[in-house]
């Protein structure tokens, strides 16, 4: 495979470059920032933005497998944010595919382009997208994933979208660290009465998925033009599990609590204020957060077991023990 990683040099990204170059996998990254793992893997790198269709051209040169990662996260922020990378850079990449006759697109979504604020309690793919969001990520993100699946057939490209659910492992940027972040500070707090199950995704194990959709994918087979849900099999006390990593942190469990009506509120009121106030940082509670914290959503991931062999080669144990260096330097 002569393969393209977007945002290979971060978390989930650096981990599918990673298990590629473990199996002898030609590896390409394109990213806006180095990193010095990528050297040590001896990976070619290109600096690019997805926004940019000259560099989503270029990068694509003389490859056969596209897994599309980059992306922004977050949910709070200005619509055109999140648009012009998660829409347009994703349309970027596929017209660069469909010019340079790339046979693979695997993409990474999220089960939050269909998360409508009901509670999601082991949904399979039928669900269909809601016909409104609280935040412009998930928003973007589906408008990207209808873009990659309607591309798949043109000019014998093939396209599979992935959705993994609350990603978590060593190096992780963005869920572990902000969380002992307001733990540490004191700003941690359960949302809801805490019997909330939620699905959750060992890093390694969604690597591991995007590699096995890509073998499996060709022209009229099962995962092409299609999305799956990707995370463990059983799903998991959120606050329970939020008090284990804090354990392993070596700091107290949470113990401050607010209603999920309660938060909800409070989250519309930041909103109003921050947009009154133009403020680009995060407001501490927005609505979809509240929702997020207080409520059930877990998934089904029977599909990608049957179309592509999606298992999970890493437990849970495993996965916590592995974490708890990073767990550890987080809490000090």
């Amino acid at each position: 495979m002569n393969a393209l990683v977007t945002g290979g040099a971060g978390f989930l990204g650096l981990y599918i470059t990673e298990q590629l170059v473990a199996r002898g996998d030609k590896v390409r990254v394109m990213s806006r920032h180095n990193n010095p793992r990528l050297a040590e893997l001896g990976v070619e790198w290109q600096q690019g933005d997805i926004r940019d269709r000259a560099a989503c051209e270029r990068a694509c040169v003389g490859i056969d497998t596209v897994f599309h990662v980059a992306a922004i996260p977050g949910i709070w922020g200005p619509w055109n944010l999140f648009y012009e990378t998660n829409t347009l850079g994703t349309v970027n990449m596929l017209e660069a595919c469909v010019k340079q006759h790339i046979p693979k697109f695997v993409y990474t979504s999220s089960p939050s382009v269909i998360y409508d604020g009901a509670d999601h309690l082991g949904l399979d793919e039928n669900h269909p997208y809601p016909t409104s969001y609280l935040c412009h990520y998930p928003h973007t993100k589906a408008l990207a994933e209808k873009a990659v699946l309607a591309a798949n057939g043109q000019n014998g490209l093939s396209t599979v979208a992935l959705r993994p659910h609350l990603i978590w492992g060593p190096r992780d940027t963005q869920l572990v660290p902000r969380l002992i972040q307001r733990a540490r500070s004191g700003r941690l707090m359960r949302v809801g009465d805490g019997t909330n199950l939620i699905s959750m995704s060992y890093v390694e194990n969604v690597a591991a998925a995007h590699l096995q959709a890509a073998d499996k994918l060709w022209p009229n087979s099962p995962p092409a033009g299609h999305a799956y849900f990707i995370n463990e099999f059983e799903p998991v006390n959120l606050w329970s599990w939020i008090d284990d990593l804090l354990g392993r942190a070596g700091l107290s469990p949470v113990r401050k609590k607010i209603s999920a009506g309660a938060a909800y509120t409070v989250g519309a009121l930041c909103e109003g204020v921050y947009r009154a106030l133009g403020l680009r940082k995060e407001p501490p509670m927005t609505r979809f957060l509240a929702q997020q914290l207080s409520g059930s959503h877990y998934y089904a991931v029977g599909r990608a077991q049957r179309d592509f062999g999606y298992h999970s080669a890493v437990a849970v144990d495993e996965g916590m023990r592995r974490l708890e260096p990073d767990l550890k330097r987080l809490g000090n």
